[in-house]
């Protein structure tokens, strides 16, 4: 090692100077570097037999392609990189332009010391773990089956995290995801040997105020959108959390963006926790970022089935539900009659039809406005309503004009139930006017009779309530 040239470069002075300072002693010479341009210099002017990039400071969307150049320059020859345990996001990035060994900071001298040395003595080819790779892209194949027509999201985010406890040495497997209200929560989570997450994180939701919102992988990675690789627990420098993660036989975490890029707005993660720490391969790596995209696309594609049935649910509330009252309206209604119409005389038993509006109620309008009207109308519907049985729908049908279907029920039974809401609704108050009256017509549905003669039979029952003077009920002739 005494004969071999090194080549530190970070853009920090005081960096440069404590590295010079502490492992000059590694090297027969060791140059250092503040930038990829004096660097590239260097590489040109001298033999370099190891390269160390010290990421801590550098900006990945200025600097990867620059640092990039530099490590395809070296052609394979050894490159270490320092990565904070924070920023893992460089490694598959700078991976893609050459062969380099990786050490996670933070790392005290000796281990630092022990990762030169490792790569000045005998550096290690790139190591793809075939078999591991191999498990990896076939838990892909399944976790793109497990999103095939999964529309709820919690069964989605179980299923995931199901299928990542498959990857070979994972003890876990957690789902964050950010909520409505603009908060982190513990979505889902795994585990073969029964970690509880919640436990070590000392709560599932609000995660965004945690205290470890910087230090525990999974939110760092859903915090920033970036990567996280923590290989010893303790150089997340939280003393309670490395004890509780090591004490559950958790060597190694990582955690990993739902498919977002660092910036964009924030999605959640990913986070697997292994029983040992290990160095990944290019392809490894690529395969967690894939995982962690798929995940995020079978969540967005659940939360979308989830809007689409809203949505759905408001189209079909808008259609058949009348906007001013909350009872069913015209067409809906109309509907459901021919159903009971059918359904009576399918299994034979008696239905009616009860139809009434409101006395004078424009005069109502006229006299004291639309919208103590429009209040009239609200409080006739819910006084109506809670007079019915729940077998019983009350239909707006016109301007002051409402029906109601009352299912089992004969002629003298549905004179009652009309009855019933005349008193009550002659008996209420109405806000900014006077008490107000209903006349009613009753008819029972006859043999092979349709919904449209049905109907005239009532306005007939109507009218000549209405003759009778208003506020009484009539019966619809056979």
């Amino acid at each position: 090692m005494a004969q071999q040239i090194g080549l530190f470069l970070n853009p920090v002075g005081q960096r440069r100077v404590d590295f010079q300072g502490m492992y000059a002693d590694m090297f027969a010479r060791l140059f250092i570097a503040d930038g990829s341009e004096q660097a590239t210099v260097l590489l040109g002017q001298e033999r370099v037999d190891l390269l160390i990039i010290d990421l801590e400071r550098f900006d990945r969307s200025f600097d990867l392609d620059a640092l990039g150049e530099l490590i395809a320059r070296r052609a394979g020859a050894p490159v270490l990189i320092l990565c904070p345990f924070s920023s893992a996001g460089w490694l598959p990035a700078l991976m893609k332009f050459g062969p380099l060994a990786y050490a996670i900071t933070p790392l005290d001298e000796g281990e630092l010391r022990a990762a030169i040395g490792a790569q000045l003595q005998a550096p290690e080819a790139s190591v793809t773990h075939a078999d591991d790779l191999r498990a990896l892209l076939a838990l892909r194949t399944r976790l793109q089956q497990a999103l095939v027509d999964v529309d709820d999201l919690a069964t989605v985010a179980e299923q995931i995290c199901v299928a990542l406890c498959d990857v070979s040495g994972a003890v876990h497997a957690s789902l964050f995801r950010m909520d409505v209200p603009g908060d982190l929560q513990l979505e889902a989570q795994y585990s073969p040997t029964g970690l509880n997450l919640a436990r070590v994180l000392h709560r599932s939701d609000r995660l965004l105020q945690s205290p470890l919102r910087h230090a525990f992988p999974g939110l760092v990675a859903a915090c920033s959108n970036e990567m996280c690789l923590l290989d010893a627990p303790a150089k997340a420098g939280e003393p309670e959390l490395a004890l509780s993660l090591v004490d559950k036989g958790v060597d190694m975490v990582v955690g990993l963006p739902l498919g977002s890029a660092p910036g964009s707005a924030l999605a959640g993660s990913l986070c697997l926790m292994f029983g040992r720490a290990r160095q990944f391969s290019t392809e490894e790596l690529d395969s967690f970022v894939t995982l962690a995209q798929l995940a995020g696309f079978g969540l967005r594609m659940a939360a979308v089935s989830r809007e689409n049935e809203a949505l759905l649910g408001r189209v079909t509330h808008m259609a058949t539900v009348d906007a001013l009252t909350g009872v069913a309206n015209r067409r809906h209604g109309e509907h459901l009659l021919e159903l009971e119409i059918k359904r009576a005389r399918r299994y034979k038993v008696p239905a009616a039809l009860i139809g009434f509006d409101i006395d004078r109620f424009k005069a109502i309008n006229d006299q004291f406005g639309h919208p103590v009207g429009d209040a009239a109308l609200r409080t006739v519907a819910a006084v109506t309503q809670a007079a019915l049985r729940t077998s019983d729908v009350l239909i707006r049908s016109g301007g002051e004009e409402f029906l109601i279907i009352v299912p089992h029920t004969s002629a003298i039974d549905a004179l009652k139930i009309a009855e019933k809401i005349r008193v009550a609704v002659a008996q209420t108050d109405i806000a900014g006017c006077d008490r107000l009256t209903i006349s009613l017509g009753v008819a029972q549905l006859a043999d092979q009779e349709s919904a449209d003669s049905l109907m005239l039979r009532v306005d007939a029952a109507l009218s000549r309530a209405k003759r009778a003077g208003r506020n009484c009920v009539e019966l619809a002739m056979s």
